[in-house]
């Protein structure tokens, strides 16, 4: 799988984001050859947190969100930790940003508390999806159906909808995440040539 002339938007705040969540969807997608965009509340950097506890590595962000647009993306990104997940749910950015991939019928992805933006944008309505345990009943009260499962992949709603649990998820997460744009890619290039 190659996802050359991918562009990927990666969402988070510049203090509190679980560290695996963020690096390690990172490295996957750009290993498979996507170009990957690390957009901050500030043009700032990422100070991550290891277990919502002991801090973690520090990433540079590459730009604002307030400076990014959806149309130059491929698909979006939400990582969890508890404390970026709480500040990016009430982000008017981040609100406007992930709607207007669902509106575009882009990939949504989160994992672990990241789901909480995926409520408060209205995305996450009529879908089934999958987060850290404790946001089921939020999920459930925003409109969606929540599962218990490692990875869940929903095609049904105008854009596919990838989410996961916690950081021992990140394997499946990544390789659904990867899959799935690969395949939306060679979708794109199948129909260029028909």
């Amino acid at each position: 799988m190659t996802l050359d002339g991918r562009h990927v938007l990666v969402l988070t705040t510049n203090y509190g984001v679980e560290q695996d969540e963020l690096t390690r969807p990172v490295a996957a997608l750009r290993e498979a050859g996507a170009e990957v965009v690390v957009a901050a509340q500030r043009a700032a950097p990422v100070l991550t947190l290891v277990s919502d506890r002991r801090p973690g590595t520090v990433v540079g962000a590459d730009a604002a969100m307030g400076d990014v647009v959806a149309q130059e993306f491929d698909a979006v990104v939400v990582p969890g930790g508890t404390l970026n997940a709480d500040r990016l749910r009430t982000d008017q950015d981040a609100q406007r940003l992930v709607g207007a991939f669902a509106k575009a019928g882009k990939p949504v992805a989160s994992i672990c508390h990241g789901p909480w933006l995926l409520v408060n944008s209205e995305v996450a309505r009529g879908r089934q999806l999958t987060s850290y345990p404790s946001l089921r009943t939020d999920i459930e009260n925003g409109g969606g159906t929540w599962r218990d499962e490692q990875v869940v992949v929903d095609t049904s709603g105008g854009f596919p909808l990838i989410t996961s649990r916690r950081p021992g998820d990140l394997d499946a997460f990544n390789a659904a995440l990867v899959r799935t744009l690969d395949s939306r890619l060679t979708a794109t290039r199948e129909r260029a040539q028909s």
